[in-house]
């Protein structure tokens, strides 16, 4: 389990899919994060946790980036 967290490629391929999908008329992230950004006016326990589900794969991206900015400043 923890090769696939810090596995690039695969938590790349999970927020170009799971994270973005549906993608038309407009990703469903997207849209979830412009009716929070409204004021979450309606929103139920479903649509909160499918704004965890699809925002999941962009968490596991930003942790990656952090450990890795912080593993070249280590290093100099």
């Amino acid at each position: 389990m923890k090769d696939f967290f810090n596995n690039w490629k695969l938590i790349l391929l999970a927020c170009l899919t799971l994270g973005l999908a549906p993608f038309f008329p407009e990703p469903h992230l997207w849209g979830k994060l412009k009716w929070i950004a409204g004021g979450a006016i309606g929103m139920t326990f479903k649509d909160w946790f499918d704004v965890v589900l699809h925002g999941l794969p962009f968490l596991l991206l930003i942790r990656l980036i952090v450990i890795a900015l912080f593993k070249k400043e280590d290093v100099e």
